[in-house]
C-alpha cells in the first residue's frame, strides 16, 4: 500500500532540495528522520515536515499502526513557479532576482 504526501510551492530551489532528498531515498522512516534531524541544510527542515505529513497520512487515513515498517519508496523534487523580482543596479540598470520554488512528493510503502 502506498501512502503519499505532497508539499507544493516550497520556498527553496529544486537543486538544493534534491541534495537532501537523495540522502534519504530508499531508507526506513526512522533512519531518514535521524538523517534529516542532523543535516545542517534548510531543505532538511522542509522535507522533514513533508515526511511527517506522509507518516500521519499512513496512521490516520490508511490505519497503519506500525510506522517503523514504512520505507521511503520514492521521493522526487519538481520545479515550481519562479517568482521574479528586480533590484536596482549601477548606472540605472536593473538586476533580476529569481526566487525559485519546489514541489516535493514523498511516497511511503510498507516493508514486507
Amino acid at each position: 500500500m502506498e501512502v503519499k504526501a505532497i508539499g507544493k510551492y516550497v520556498r527553496i530551489s529544486p537543486w538544493k532540495a534534491r541534495l537532501v532528498a537523495d540522502n534519504i531515498r530508499g531508507k526506513m522512516v526512522g533512519e531518514a528522520m535521524s538523517i534529516l534531524d542532523y543535516s545542517p541544510k534548510k531543505a532538511a527542515v522542509l522535507i522533514r515536515k513533508i515526511l511527517l505529513s506522509a507518516v500521519a497520512n499512513a496512521e490516520n487515513n490508511f490505519k497503519l499502526e506500525d510506522v517503523d515498517q514504512l520505507l521511503i519508496a520514492r521521493i522526487h523534487v519538481d520545479e515550481g513557479p519562479t517568482m521574479k523580482r528586480f533590484r536596482a543596479r549601477a548606472m540605472g540598470r536593473v538586476g533580476r532576482i529569481l526566487k525559485r520554488t519546489s514541489h516535493v512528493t514523498i511516497v511511503l510503502e510498507e516493508k514486507t
